[in-house]
């Protein structure tokens, strides 16, 4: 049986009120096609119209980003070819971060990193089996290269997983708000261990995907306050991500990259921390340059 084809984004992107600062980084987007060329993984969840780069691009024009970091997303597997030709055509505009098996060797994570990979993405089980799971031996190769290491728990699993991570070396960066369960509210002991897991200075929260921590609609309101609490407790440990092309959103209202963007204001009011979160702690995390004339 195929997979379902997951709808498309919102192709009629608004322009934000929020104005970007320079070096704006959206810290995650996946990209897709042409399908003619990059098949999907025999056991992905999904299947997806083209998402391309180009198409990409003009969504961050539009909202004001300089760039962007691909995350391989499950479409994919395990195979990086589509992510390093992205790569190769548009060097100066995006990074990525890769799946990649337990076995792959630190040549191979060498050549990766040539061609603008920063991170490597693990995840739960729950997010298929034929994705890569915590591996020590890939973090430490890793760390080594100053790459992130990211991670994706199913929803509610960051208690289970946290002393595993916190075992391994480097900067982890968790997703889409650690995966936990907004409606639960900030007093539950899994947002209580991801402050404790911010407060190592090891670990990142990616404020990105609402969508994954709540059945909401836009402006997914269970979500503030979470996201303000994080931008409370840690501001400097937060990036920001769109999670373009929002794969996954059958059934579900689809929101606009600006609302998304926008969300922003509400959760990090004070504008010179919410520049550091778009801007300064993204570049330094991806390793993208300082914007001209800085």
């Amino acid at each position: 049986m195929a997979p379902p084809l997951t709808p498309p984004p919102d192709r009629d992107v608004r322009t934000p009120k929020l104005r970007c600062p320079p070096g704006s980084v959206d810290c995650q987007v996946h990209l897709f096609g042409p399908a003619s060329e990059y098949p999907f993984d025999p056991d992905s969840k999904y299947v997806s119209e083209d998402a391309l780069p180009e198409e990409s691009i003009r969504v961050q024009d539009v909202l004001g980003l300089d760039h962007a970091v691909i995350v391989s997303g499950g479409g994919y597997g395990m195979d990086t070819r589509h992510l390093c030709d992205v790569l190769r055509r548009f060097p100066d505009r995006f990074r990525g971060v890769a799946l990649l098996p337990a076995e792959t060797e630190q040549r191979e994570m060498e050549r990766l990193h040539g061609l603008g990979v920063r991170g490597t993405r693990f995840v739960s089980e729950r997010h298929g089996t034929h994705l890569p799971q915590i591996s020590g031996r890939v973090a430490a190769m890793a760390a080594e290269l100053g790459w992130v290491i990211q991670f994706y728990p199913g929803q509610g699993e960051l208690e289970s997983f946290a002393d595993r991570l916190l075992a391994l070396p480097g900067r982890i960066v968790l997703d889409h708000f650690a995966a936990i369960p907004s409606a639960d509210g900030t007093e539950q002991a899994a947002f209580k261990r991801l402050l404790t897991m911010l407060d190592t200075g090891r670990v990142w929260v990616r404020l990105s995907g609402p969508m994954r921590v709540t059945k909401e609609d836009f402006p997914y309101a269970s979500v503030a306050p979470m996201a303000r609490a994080l931008v409370a407790h840690a501001p400097e440990r937060l990036v920001w991500g769109s999670d373009w092309p929002h794969v996954n959103m059958t059934g579900r209202a689809m929101p606009n990259d600006a609302d998304l963007l926008d969300q922003m204001l509400e959760w990090a009011p004070e504008e010179a921390v919410r520049n550091r979160i778009l801007s300064d702690q993204a570049r330094d995390l991806y390793d993208f340059p300082a914007p001209a004339g800085r």
